[in-house]
This record gives C-alpha cells, sequence and structure tokens, in this order.
C-alpha cells in the first residue's frame, strides 16, 4: 500500500481527504495541520507521497517541499493547492515537487495522479500542464535560453582522438586500428566538423576538457 501523509490546515477538508484516500486503498500514516509538523512526521513516518498545500501557516508549503526531501529523501511531495498560479507552479517544480494538482480535481483522478507517482512518475493538473507548456514554448524562443548542444562523437571517434593525443600521424593510427590512413582522415575530419574546430590540437583540448580521454 502507498503510505501518504496528509497536510493542510483546514481540517474539514483534511480529515475529509484522508478518509477518502483510505477508502481508496491508500495508508493514511498521518496528518499535519502546519508545514513544520509536516517535516517532522515525514521524518518520523518516512511516507511515500506527501501531499501538501502551499498556502499554510507559518512556514508556506512551498519552503516546506526542500525541507520534507532532505529528511526523507524517498518520499514524492505532491501539492495539492487551490492556487492556479503560474509562478507557484514554476517554483514548486523548482523545489522538487512531483506533482502539482489543484484542488477542485475529481477524487478518482486524483488517487490515479497519486497512484502515478508512488510508481515513479509525475501528476500535473492539465489545466496547469497548459500553462506550463505556454512558459516552456516562450522561453524557448529566446535563444539565450537553449544551451549549446555538445556534440556526440562515436566511439572510434574518441578511438582516434585518443592516439592524435599520444602524437600518432594518421597512418600510425590507422596501423594500430587496421584501418587505411585516408579512414582516420575522415575519422579526424568528422571529429573536427563536429566540433566545429579547426586543428588536431584545438580538438584533443576539446576532448580533454570534456573528459573523452586523458593524455
Amino acid at each position: 500500500m502507498t503510505r501518504v501523509l496528509v497536510v493542510d490546515d483546514v481540517d474539514l477538508f483534511r480529515t475529509g481527504l484522508s478518509a477518502a484516500l483510505e477508502g481508496a486503498g491508500f495508508d493514511v500514516c498521518g496528518e499535519a495541520a502546519d508545514a513544520e509538523s509536516a517535516v517532522s512526521m515525514a521524518e518520523a513516518q518516512q511516507p511515500d507521497i506527501v501531499v501538501l498545500d502551499i498556502l499554510m501557516p507559518g512556514v508556506s508549503g512551498l519552503d516546506a517541499v526542500e525541507k520534507i526531501m532532505a529528511v526523507s529523501p524517498a518520499t514524492s511531495v505532491v501539492m495539492l493547492t487551490a492556487s492556479e498560479s503560474e509562478e507557484d507552479l514554476l517554483a514548486c517544480i523548482k523545489a522538487g515537487a512531483r506533482g502539482y494538482l489543484v484542488k477542485d480535481v475529481p477524487f478518482p483522478d486524483l488517487a490515479r495522479d497519486l497512484h502515478e507517482v508512488a510508481a515513479g512518475g509525475a501528476a500535473i493538473t492539465p489545466m496547469m500542464t497548459g500553462k506550463l507548456l505556454d512558459i516552456l514554448n516562450q522561453l524557448l524562443r529566446h535563444n539565450d535560453f537553449l544551451a549549446p548542444r555538445k556534440p556526440a562523437l562515436t566511439g572510434r571517434e574518441v578511438e582516434v582522438l585518443g592516439y592524435v593525443a599520444s602524437g600518432l600521424t594518421s597512418k600510425q593510427i590507422g596501423h594500430v586500428l587496421f584501418i587505411s590512413e585516408n579512414t582516420v582522415k575522415n575519422h579526424v575530419r568528422n571529429i573536427l566538423d563536429k566540433l566545429g574546430l579547426h586543428s588536431r590540437n584545438e580538438a584533443v583540448l576539446y576532448a580533454v576538457r570534456e573528459n573523452l580521454i586523458e593524455l
């Protein structure tokens, strides 16, 4: 059974959710009315999932996410909140939450989402997923957001680079690898094209910097 800790400052909602979860086959291992208590109980109970509201008295649910994960690393935190704020969604994902569900979610969907999270997945209310995709689309339109992709060298190309770094000529490398000198030169040319470099020395320095080879 999936062990769940329910955290919400509204007593009626918290107890009602706990009862519904137990009726659906979950093991509710505790309830907390504030984030500080949630952290302590998570450390003691080591639940599979903590269902946590954002707007809480004292320490916010958002601030509690990292604390819960620190004291119970195997626990997945799922935010169950009335907030439909894009900022809250992004902040929770950044903090490490595995789910962001709005409180008007039908209970069968909530139960399904919690099972998904327990199995190693993630869960976001469809409406919030749309907002998240909109944000990502906006970010991806800015070139400065896109980190340059590291070109992937083949195993043979890395092997050739290693021999280049050792000071061998193309002919010598071909002899070691049982391939022709022209094939070696083609490998070197492909390496330089992939990396956008102009010389063997530059390629060797790149490979060393990226820990592809050792001098």
